[in-house]
């Protein structure tokens, strides 16, 4: 009989916590049906003109279908909503009602954007910026907050987005009072 290998030990959270987590799905050719569907709004509703030009760069320079590019961006804003609601909840240690209804929703400010090298970061403004920030505290509403993934496998996008409550760095650096 052998022993079970020890499972490591969790790592010492250092700046902060996870609050919330959210995950979602999209099926690519589903979108990509919605998207081409006559007189639909959808793209003009759900991304911002930045998002959809990112997307078509990247579907050209890699040959790809635009859907593919947006339907990670939309995957990315469903799993902030989600984040959201769970670290607001975790903040009141209760479960609290969404702090915008679902049509109050503008997705445009829940933007996707990439650095220089691609890696995605969510950029909140508007009424999402204020809600954040009202239901978390200052600050809540910055990139720094918001860790994103995505990823595609065949006709699939997912994306993870977590809520990380960092503390002030002053808090953490013993040479600060």
């Amino acid at each position: 009989m052998g022993v079970e290998p020890r499972l490591p030990d969790v790592p010492e959270r250092q700046n902060g916590e996870i609050l919330g987590v959210g995950v979602d799905l999209v099926h690519i050719s589903g979108l990509a049906e919605q998207l081409h569907q006559p007189g639909t709004v959808f793209a003009e509703r759900a991304f911002t003109a930045r998002e959809r030009r990112d997307a078509a760069r990247r579907a050209d320079v890699t040959g790809s279908a635009q859907a593919e590019h947006l339907a990670g961006r939309w995957a990315a804003k469903e799993a902030f909503i989600k984040a959201w609601s769970q670290a607001v909840n975790a903040s009141a240690g209760r479960a609290v009602p969404p702090q915008l209804s679902p049509e109050a929703v503008d997705w445009r400010e829940i933007e996707l954007i990439t650095d220089r090298w691609g890696r995605p970061s969510l950029r909140l403004t508007g009424a999402v910026a204020v809600a954040v920030t009202d239901s978390l505290g200052d600050g809540a509403a910055g990139p720094q907050h918001w860790p994103v993934s995505l990823t595609h496998d065949g006709d699939w996008a997912a994306a993870v987005v977590l809520y990380s409550a960092s503390r002030s760095a002053s808090l953490d650096r013993p040479d600060r009072a």
